[in-house]
């Protein structure tokens, strides 16, 4: 299991479950549901924010928030 955040661009992961609570309701709104598959499109040049693709649009995150969700990497 990762950390959003340590995924490197290209990769392809399924939302496992989040870490903060205060972050856990706003990025399921967003659609950031456990059993969700992400693919990380692109890193800022410093790393933050990262964009994703996510339940069939283009999501940025904060680091500390793409931190908080935790991943099981695709093959």
């Amino acid at each position: 299991m990762k950390r959003l955040s340590e995924l490197a661009v290209g990769q392809v992961a399924v939302i496992h479950s989040f870490e903060i609570d205060e972050i856990f309701i706003k990025l399921m709104e967003m659609g950031c549901v456990p059993g969700e598959i992400v693919k990380v499109e692109q890193k800022a040049p410093l790393g933050d924010p990262i964009s994703i693709s996510v339940a069939g649009y283009h999501l940025s995150l904060r680091l500390n928030e793409a931190n908080s969700i935790f991943v099981e990497v695709q093959p």
